[in-house]
């Protein structure tokens, strides 16, 4: 089943790991460490936000602003650095609010990395998860309503879009492959808003 996880074995989870090298000096291996612990909390964020009405209206407006989507991923390589950074910080500060310091800390002690390294390559790639979503929401017209099944989807908890999630992760190139094993660590066994560092980070609150 696909997962938001299986651009870390993309051409574009490449550009963006390299991009984030560049930014931080942190090497390679780290940085696709990193960045596969933090997409399954920003989602798993997103997931508790679209609980309420007010929550799903605000994520499907922000998903439907013509700043997110397709230019990001189809001119990853040439965006500056510090452009997504500073996106991604308004991101975080929605969907993580108090808890964006502690989510950075958390990685950085796991991973034995620098928490203002792991804080910048989580804004970083914070721009480019909202524009793979709203890649998706455009491409099958998801609604507000919907935006729950979208984000299973993405999690890896549920196959109702795995064809089109492949194809924007791929960029139609179709060389890439599943990496459930690594969903399967984070999320704690694929089982959803479940356990794994996910559950435990969020703490269901």
């Amino acid at each position: 089943m696909a997962s938001i996880l299986d651009l870390l074995n993309t051409s574009m989870g490449e550009d963006f790991i390299e991009k984030a090298s560049d930014s931080t000096a942190e090497n390679k291996d780290n940085i696709s460490a990193a960045v596969g612990m933090a997409l399954p909390i920003l989602l798993g964020a997103m997931q508790k936000n679209i609980k309420s009405n007010s929550g799903a209206e605000s994520l499907n407006k922000a998903l439907s602003d013509n700043k997110h989507g397709d230019s990001l991923l189809n001119n990853l390589k040439s965006v500056n650095a510090s452009d997504m950074s500073s996106e991604g910080e308004k991101i975080l500060g929605h969907l993580l609010g108090g808890k964006q310091d502690m989510v950075s800390k958390t990685i950085g002690s796991t991973l034995n990395m620098k928490e203002s390294s792991v804080s910048n390559i989580i804004k970083m790639a914070a721009p480019l998860l909202m524009s793979i979503l709203a890649s998706q929401k455009r491409k099958e017209n998801v609604q507000s309503s919907g935006l729950g099944s979208l984000l299973d989807s993405v999690m890896g908890s549920s196959g109702t879009h795995d064809a089109s999630l492949i194809e924007t992760l791929l960029d139609k190139d179709g060389d890439g492959s599943v990496i459930d094993d690594v969903a399967g660590m984070i999320l704690g066994g694929g089982k959803k808003g479940g356990g794994g560092l996910l559950g435990g980070m969020l703490g269901g609150k």
